[in-house]
């Protein structure tokens, strides 16, 4: 029965069935970097008012990211690296990106 609910929910309520936009860039950035440093910070709620705030957050954020994999890259080459690592459906959902970047 209580399977048969959830499933009910999730048809009404989809965002249960999405993880949230901040630990879906965790995952993606630790998956494709293995990070020495990794953080993710919803920096929205500093831009209420401002144009692509949305509310509940999840519109701007900032990162800081430390890998080896950035070794020779120049800064150009480790963002685009980070965007792909993204992926166009997680970025599209992103109004602000700050990126912070070194090996």
């Amino acid at each position: 029965m209580c399977g048969q609910i959830e499933e009910g929910a999730a048809k009404f309520f989809p965002q249960l069935n999405q993880m949230s936009v901040t630990q879906d860039i965790q995952d993606r950035l630790q998956e494709a970097f293995d990070p020495s440093v990794l953080e993710v910070v919803d920096d929205s709620e500093s831009h209420r008012g401002h144009a692509g705030h949305r509310e509940g957050g999840e519109s701007h954020f900032n990162v800081r990211i430390r890998s080896q994999a950035f070794q020779g890259q120049s800064r150009i080459q480790r963002h685009r690296a980070v965007h792909a690592a993204l992926g166009a459906s997680l970025v599209g959902r992103i109004h602000a990106l700050s990126l912070d970047i070194d090996v």
